[in-house]
């Protein structure tokens, strides 16, 4: 192997491809995520959903691998509740901007543990693990180590 080769594959993905893989990976999250919620209404067509808008908004996770780079040797707990709540927080502005234009794909109003129509406080464990994924995914480099 030639030593350009080498350099190449140790090189860190760029922002963009990040970006790129970052939205795929929250696509699938989330598609599989609604699909096994069917499971709770016995509904065994596992039909996973998901939106357009989705896609940026995942993809937002690959600005944060310079935090996920500080942080990845804190402790787990201190870094999952972090993430999570970051999460939270892009969820609550990116479902402002959207609201603003009728675009939101979730609307949380109906929920029991909210804050608005915009963030379910339930989801806190889900998005520790998805913060937890996302510091471990953007730092292999997405889909690219897997």
């Amino acid at each position: 192997m030639s030593t350009k080769n080498s350099a190449h594959k140790t090189k860190n993905l760029s922002i963009f491809r990040l970006f790129l893989h970052c939205g795929i990976a929250g696509w699938g999250i989330e598609i599989l995520y609604t699909a096994l919620n069917m499971l709770q209404r016995r509904e065994f067509q596992l039909k996973g959903t998901t939106s357009v808008w989705m896609f940026p908004i995942y993809g937002c996770a690959a600005f944060l691998r310079p935090l996920f780079r500080i942080t990845h040797t804190l402790w787990l707990p201190f870094r999952g509740t972090l993430y999570a709540l970051l999460i939270f927080s892009g969820e609550y502005l990116s479902g402002r901007l959207l609201n603003r234009e009728n675009l939101e794909p979730w609307d949380y109003s109906r929920c029991r543990f909210r804050i608005g129509p915009h963030i379910r406080l339930d989801f806190f464990p889900f998005w520790f693990l998805v913060g937890l994924f996302y510091e471990k995914f953007t730092q292999k480099d997405g889909f690219r180590s897997l």
